[in-house]
């Protein structure tokens, strides 16, 4: 239960919320978009187009470029891998048939036959090798791919339509992996002869649309795959992502009926969609968590005690109830309860500013001592949260900066190379819904998104739970990592998110993912 400590505090949260509109439940103010069209500018819907208002643009579409969401939003539509996870999180054949462990370290897949790549390629065995030669390769090097994939070593070919998969060690979650991002399977001839750098813009694969034009920070249009191997579908001709960072803008095109899909509706706009008869507001269960990040090399978050300070400070479930409008879940680690792993005993660290002043004493932190927290720019809602954290940080003497950056710099530059400052806006997906991914990505030492975090003690149970397929030494393993995760207060996990979508109704056989890898194959427009 929530501790009753700092009544005064929590209705000073209030009222700064409430001056920043955060617990506003007023429609949003519109007024001032740039050019929305009215609805007598809007073209008349095309019946098999879509258009979705998305938030981001991930800059690459190179599979090992990247681990956003913002990337597999669209890229699902144009790449598949050897296996697929449907929209109820089922693994089923995808690019291969099927699959059989034939010893303990061959992965044996049998491919699909008839299958072309967007520009006529033929999909074979060579691709699925060429795929794999490269992500594990000096090109995957560059991305934050390849750690996923470490437990390969190599693909070989058994014959035109059947491969091995030669693996190092034990990978219990390795057909998830293989059904998006780094192991989708990408054309050979076409990269051999476009290159890297075209390949970023111009991306070929084997889904159920071709990416027809990308116009950075912009849009990107997509068109039927017509050769698509799958009878039937996709039922829609064309579908346009827009880029469209702010929440207001986003809002404002879906009033205008301009976009049919709205990604990532903000709370406050939550009223806004109900109030409108031809939308409908939708919300799935997500595996996505946030939460404060440290720097655990700057002082004076290097301290532990600092660290389980400010954990203390942060009453996450005024904020769940007060800015998220009750959309979110607290969470006791840095994953959500999707996860195999989550521990549903280890227990939360709930408000408590008494015992955070005490920590901060003892570890000889000074009232005023000032701390910066680095964040999105364009993520409206967290930017309330942060400031509720700012005011609640204060509350204990510790002054907070809040920097706002751009996005793409945040993910690529900031965090993987240790500039984000004491603190961060940390999002994860956990896409894998296994502990394992977002545990050994997070925590492992050197990792893309881990450039300060280690110790032995997490390092020895993260090989431990990677080295058997057996679920019950895997849970066993993850329960101690979350212990020590826990005493060593890495980061300060906040909630669960619970995804919002502003669908107009003429769309049908749209499901909001709960990963947010649209599948829009059965997708049409009356």
């Amino acid at each position: 239960m929530k501790k009753k400590v700092g009544i005064t505090a929590c209705s000073a949260l209030l009222v700064l919320a409430a001056a920043l509109g955060g617990c506003s439940s007023k429609p949003a103010d519109t007024s001032t978009q740039k050019n929305p069209q009215s609805k007598t500018e809007a073209q008349a819907p095309a019946k098999n187009e879509l258009t979705l208002g998305v938030n981001g643009d991930p800059h690459s579409w190179d599979p090992i470029d990247t681990f956003l969401l913002d990337w597999s939003t669209v890229a699902t539509s144009v790449f598949e891998g050897l296996v697929e996870r449907t929209t109820d999180l089922k693994i089923q054949p995808g690019l291969a048939e099927s699959w059989e462990f034939k010893d303990d370290k061959t992965l044996q897949f049998k491919l699909r036959q008839g299958v072309t790549f967007h520009n006529g390629e033929p999909f074979n065995a060579e691709a699925v090798k060429f795929t794999f030669d490269r992500l594990l390769g000096e090109e995957g090097k560059k991305g934050p791919q390849q750690a996923n994939y470490a437990s390969i070593d190599r693909v070989e070919v058994v014959n035109e339509f059947t491969v091995n998969m030669i693996l190092k060690e034990k990978d219990p979650v390795l057909l998830t992996k293989l059904a998006g991002y780094g192991g989708v399977i990408v054309p050979p001839k076409y990269y051999k002869e476009k290159g890297d750098e075209y390949f970023n813009t111009h991306p070929v694969g084997t889904g159920p649309f071709k990416m027809d034009s990308y116009e950075k920070d912009n849009k990107v249009v997509l068109v039927k795959n017509e050769n698509y191997w799958k009878q039937g579908q996709p039922k829609l001709e064309k579908v346009t992502f827009r880029f469209i960072p702010e929440a207001t803008t986003r809002l404002a095109e879906m009033q205008t009926g301009a976009i049919d899909i709205m990604k990532k509706v903000e709370i406050s706009q939550t009223e806004s969609i109900k109030g409108m008869s031809e939308l409908e507001l939708m919300q799935v269960g997500s595996p996505t968590v946030y939460s404060i990040r440290f720097n655990t090399s700057m002082k004076p978050v290097d301290n532990v005690k600092v660290r389980e300070a400010i954990a203390y400070a942060i009453d996450a479930d005024l904020i769940i109830e007060t800015l998220l409008g009750g959309y979110g879940k607290r969470v006791n680690s840095f994953q959500s309860d999707m996860s195999f792993g989550y521990d549903p005993n280890l227990p939360l660290r709930n408000y408590d500013p008494e015992k955070a002043k005490q920590l901060l004493a003892e570890a000889g932190v000074k009232e005023g001592t000032e701390l910066d927290l680095f964040l999105p720019g364009t993520d409206a809602t967290f930017k309330e949260v942060a400031q509720a954290i700012e005011m609640q940080l204060g509350q204990v003497g510790l002054k907070v900066k809040l920097n706002l950056v751009d996005a793409s710099t945040f993910t690529s530059d900031l965090i993987p190379n240790g500039k984000a400052g004491h603190m961060y806006r940390n999002g994860w997906g956990g896409w894998t819904l296994d502990f394992d991914n977002t545990a050994y990505l997070m925590y492992h030492k050197g990792e893309f998104w881990n450039p300060d975090f280690y110790d032995e003690k997490v390092e020895e149970l993260l090989k431990a739970e990677r080295s058997t397929f057996d679920q019950e030494k895997r849970l066993a393993a993850f329960k101690e990592l979350n212990q020590r995760l826990y005493e060593l207060v890495p980061d300060v996990p906040l909630y669960q998110s619970i995804n919002l979508w502003a669908v107009n109704k003429r769309v049908k056989g749209f499901q909001p993912p709960t990963d947010e890898r649209i599948d829009l194959r059965e997708a049409s427009v009356e």
